[in-house]
């Protein structure tokens, strides 16, 4: 049975929404977002720098929420949220798949420095406010590509749990705006999927890092 290490309001959300999807039977352990949680010698074992997602599956200990997703795809996905490679929709599940660490989650990062991980007598407002600007820039594309689109390709795959992930993120910390109508819905249709609910649920009672 796979182990899912997870703080709430991670990365470590896009996995277990994965696997609640898929309707897997997994083994959860919470890491509070704390010193001790993360950076503890047992964690440290599973990942040097002490974060998460990390996953167990027998003898294999991964981590990095795209290729955990992938392996995960790879060996148990029933449902087809990965298109053939033959597909016509496979170039941009891939492209969307990792346009999400490439080009949103950068600024996104700097963003939950800025706002959460400094002590405010460290903060920089111009940072913050670069790193909003660009993870807007960043996000025009994706509303876009959306137009007539329930979901990235059409039908929900794989890369909505990556992309869609961080849109739902970036609209909490309001850098979806108005006039990005189609994120908006796209936000309010991954919402409604009863395993992303149950997913960005865990843990929650025991903190929220909003990273």
């Amino acid at each position: 049975m796979v182990k899912l290490y997870l703080t709430p309001s991670t990365r470590a959300g896009r996995v277990a929404w994965l696997l609640e999807e898929l309707e897997m039977d997994y083994e959860l352990e919470i890491l509070p977002f704390t010193k001790e949680g993360l950076k503890s010698p047992e964690h440290r074992a599973r990942h040097a720098l002490g974060r998460v997602p990390v996953i167990e599956d027998g003898e294999v200990s991964i981590f990095e929420s795209g290729a955990i997703i992938q392996y995960i795809l790879d060996k148990y996905d029933h449902k087809g949220l990965k298109p053939s490679v033959d597909s016509d929709n496979y170039p941009y599940y891939l492209q969307w798949f990792h346009y999400c660490e490439g080009m949103v989650m950068p600024p996104m990062n700097q963003i939950v420095v800025q706002t959460v991980l400094l002590p405010p007598e460290r903060r920089d407002e111009t940072v913050l406010n670069q790193a909003m600007n660009l993870l807007s820039k960043s996000l025009y594309p994706v509303n876009q590509f959306l137009e007539n689109k329930d979901y990235l390709i059409g039908d929900f795959s794989a890369a909505d749990c990556m992309l869609g992930h961080s849109c739902y993120m970036a609209n909490r910390f309001g850098s979806v705006s108005d006039e990005m109508g189609n994120i908006k819905k796209y936000v309010k249709n991954i919402e409604s999927r009863p395993a992303f609910q149950k997913a960005i649920q865990l843990g929650n009672d025991n903190s929220d890092p909003l990273g």
